[in-house]
């Protein structure tokens, strides 16, 4: 079922400059979300330079970056996300107003007070009580009426809990490796999450939108596979060193994958700015296991393939994402989005090839490429923050809620 096919809820007030941002999941959290990544992102950078340095209430900072663009930025746009979605595929009313207003200050509360320099317990409450909150305005719905099928999605929700309080059990002392065991654990989540999205909706977008009749090939071997080698890919990177093992695992992750995009591939995609950025965002992803497998043959920096998954696979993903969710749910034409996605899309394709390929063709330029990187996503989503911002904070064209 297409996100953005069903309309359910109450009728707003018949004023089109009404303040509509927390009449739906994907409004505050979408604009959240995009905020948080260019701020987060500038901050990163100038603490990157030496430019800053903030106290970050005695996280260290490369934990903090990293924290915060899995359990901060990728979770924002996956409560957007599923928050929507689960009112689509259930037919019941997700969260909304008030309570949507508390949610989303949980997420919120739980970036700043770091910056502040509040004690870590009392940020881990803060930020474990949203992820908590987060799942049972999910669940409820999806147990109401009975569709059992959604659960998993809900299962990696509560995975992507136990992965941040892991983080946070590590930096209080309790878990000795538990900070970067939550970093890595998270990561992994989110990139499976993606993969199971997107064998749910890429392939759907892409018939639809090609603009001519097309099939796309999957097998359900492929799909049960693909699972089953993932899982293993992901506690051996998780819980063990970067070994020959997951290397090989990696690679045949690699593999399952590269099969998928074939099958989903024609050449359709190319004319549609929001069909090609989720199949090259996925095929990013797909790399990302190629070069995370050479790493270690090749004693390549595994933080590239890290990075690959982030910027290529879940910034480029959920950029793509929001965009058109957005649309979709305010009432417009998914097939005729704003011009400049486009460009963004393709900005945020030079921030991959600046952090991830150039450092592997002239490495002495290592920091040079990262700081460029770090300033073509700043303005990737700055762009998105200015087109969309009127979007989701007013109510839908047709003045139904979305």
């Amino acid at each position: 079922m297409a996100l953005h096919s069903i309309n359910i809820s109450n009728s707003p007030p018949n004023n089109p400059k009404a303040f509509a941002l927390f009449y739906l999941g994907f409004r505050p959290f979408f604009l959240g979300a995009g905020l948080f990544a260019v701020f987060s992102m500038l901050a990163w950078m100038l603490i990157y330079a030496g430019q800053v340095s903030l106290p970050l209430s005695g996280i260290p900072m490369t934990y903090w970056h990293a924290h915060e663009m899995i359990y901060g930025y990728g979770l924002a746009v996956i409560a957007g996300f599923l928050l929507t979605a689960t009112k689509n595929w259930t037919g019941q009313q997700t969260l909304h107003g008030w309570g949507l207003t508390a949610l989303f200050s949980l997420w919120v509360i739980a970036r700043l007070m770091p910056l502040f320099n509040m004690p870590i317990l009392w940020i881990a409450i803060v930020d474990l009580s949203f992820c908590l909150f987060l799942i049972v305005s999910i669940a409820w719905p999806i147990i109401k009426v009975r569709q059992w099928q959604q659960l998993i999605l809900l299962v990696n929700i509560s995975l992507l809990t136990i992965g941040n309080a892991l983080f946070y059990a590590g930096l209080l002392g309790y878990v000795s490796q538990g900070g970067q065991w939550g970093l890595y654990f998270g990561l992994y989540l989110v990139i499976g999450l993606i993969m199971i999205m997107g064998r749910r909706v890429i392939p759907f977008f892409i018939e639809r939108g090609a603009g001519y009749p097309v099939k796309l090939k999957n097998w359900l071997w492929l799909d049960i596979s693909s699972v089953a080698v993932f899982v293993i890919f992901f506690i051996l990177a998780t819980f063990t060193q970067h070994t020959e093992y997951v290397a090989m695992v990696a690679l045949l992750v690699f593999a399952l994958h590269s099969l998928r995009l074939w099958g989903w591939y024609t050449a359709g995609i190319w004319k549609k700015s929001l069909l090609w950025s989720l199949y090259v965002s996925y095929a990013t992803i797909v790399l990302g296991f190629l070069l995370y497998s050479l790493s270690y043959y090749f004693s390549w920096f595994p933080l590239l393939a890290i990075h690959l998954f982030a910027i290529g696979g879940i910034g480029l993903m959920t950029l793509s994402m929001m965009a058109r969710v957005a649309l979709g749910h305010t009432g417009r034409n998914v097939q005729q989005p704003p011009m400049i996605l486009h460009y963004l899309f393709l900005i945020l394709c030079a921030s991959v090839i600046s952090r991830v390929v150039m450092p592997l063709l002239m490495w002495d330029l290592y920091f040079y490429w990262v700081l460029g990187s770090q300033i073509l996503w700043i303005i990737a989503f700055s762009g998105f923050v200015y087109v969309y911002t009127p979007i989701l904070i007013r109510p839908r064209v047709d003045n139904v809620i979305g």
